[in-house]
């Protein structure tokens, strides 16, 4: 991954403000408080606010991003709240993670560079077990009109880094689809999240 894209990140998560607030998105929030813990990993999970959550639950935690500055504000959050996660700083293929390790794998505004997006949903499905879980929220294609109009709602600007139903359809065609949507909804997330947005949702039970 490139250089520039773990500067922006880590220069992001310096600030002593956490960029999307210290509470668990609502929709991860809704769906995992659903399932019986188990083990779960949470990619791209920056300043931990999902992984914190889900430890308290009960969850086995584990989380990678490639920001030191996301796993130092990450651990800071759970040492506060008296919990333990796994949390590692790296790229997916060198971080070791073992085939069909995890219950659930939750990619919350995991917005990998386009180039390599559907690589990462295909090898993070390896490290799912049979009738292993995906949660999945992040912006729709079509919220690049959204951001247009309003940044503080923020997401990317480039369309390509965004997603269809097709694509997650494509990505994840080995699973029962449980909910599939595109949704305008209204961000609260901490600095960076404001305002009116299009997103996907996507609950999907791996079959084979």
């Amino acid at each position: 991954m490139e250089e520039s894209w773990t500067n922006r990140w880590n220069k992001r998560y310096s600030a002593k403000d956490f960029a999307y607030g210290k509470t668990p998105n609502s929709y991860f929030k809704e769906q995992i408080e659903q399932l019986n813990p188990g083990s779960i990993l949470l990619p791209a999970e920056g300043e931990g606010r999902n992984a914190v959550f889900a430890a308290k639950l009960g969850w086995e935690v584990s989380a990678f991003d490639i920001s030191i500055e996301g796993k130092m504000k990450a651990l800071e959050l759970a040492k506060s709240n008296n919990m333990s996660i796994d949390y590692k700083v790296g790229e997916l293929q060198e971080l070791e993670y073992a085939d069909e390790e995890f219950d659930v794998i939750a990619l919350i505004y995991a917005h990998f560079p386009a180039a390599i997006k559907s690589i990462y949903h295909q090898r993070l499905d390896r490290h799912l077990k049979m009738g292993g879980i995906i949660i999945f929220e992040a912006f729709s294609k079509n919220h690049i009109d959204y951001v247009s109009n309003n940044e503080a709602v923020g997401g990317p600007k480039d369309v390509e880094s965004l997603f269809s139903i097709d694509e997650i359809r494509s990505d994840f065609k080995n699973y029962e689809i449980i909910e599939l949507v595109e949704k305008e909804i209204e961000l609260n997330e901490g600095l960076y999240h404001n305002g009116t947005g299009s997103v996907i949702r996507f609950v999907g039970r791996k079959m084979h």
